[in-house]
């Protein structure tokens, strides 16, 4: 069976499709503020010059159009073992087992290619959707931590997903 989306690089022309994706409060509150909301064509162009230069960055391509984006952030000094994970799917293209196959591709590319032991991504304690992809993805929840996120005026507690290198 074929894949229903491709990763690879950000590329110019995709700040339309970026646009119409990541323009949405649905994404938006389950990721950090520097994600921007509303998301404009001027903050694709900026996104698009910085990532698609980047090996750790990728768009998720669903029918012809970056209908997403992942990658991980290296960590340094004591914790340069470490990565952290991040992603984030158009609302349209949720539920069809997209995300879940991304985390898996993007898990593996970075265990091949980086020297890291660790990768982990943080979730907000309602972003029940997204824990469970990160499970189907081969990760476990690690911790809770309390009220460590606070996003719209609110304090919200980060549940710990990590996958260790085989």
């Amino acid at each position: 069976m074929l894949q229903p989306y491709i990763l690879r690089q950000w590329q110019p022309g995709d700040e339309e499709s970026l646009t119409k994706n990541a323009n949405n409060y649905n994404i938006w509150r389950n990721l950090k503020d520097i994600f921007p909301h509303p998301y404009t064509i001027e903050e694709a162009h900026g996104w698009v010059r910085i990532a698609q230069n980047s090996p750790e960055t990728f768009a998720i391509v669903v029918d012809n159009e970056a209908g997403g984006g992942i990658g991980i952030l290296l960590k340094d000094d004591i914790y340069r073992k470490n990565a952290e994970i991040g992603y984030w799917l158009g609302e349209a293209h949720w539920g069809k087992g997209i995300i879940s196959s991304a985390i898996t591709e993007i898990v593996e590319y970075a265990f091949k290619n980086y020297d890291i032991h660790r990768i982990y991504a943080g979730v907000f304690e309602y972003n029940l959707a997204s824990m469970r992809v990160l499970e189907k993805a081969g990760f476990h929840k690690e911790a809770i931590l309390k009220q460590s996120l606070f996003k719209e005026g609110k304090f919200y507690d980060e549940h710990i997903f990590v996958r260790f290198r085989a």
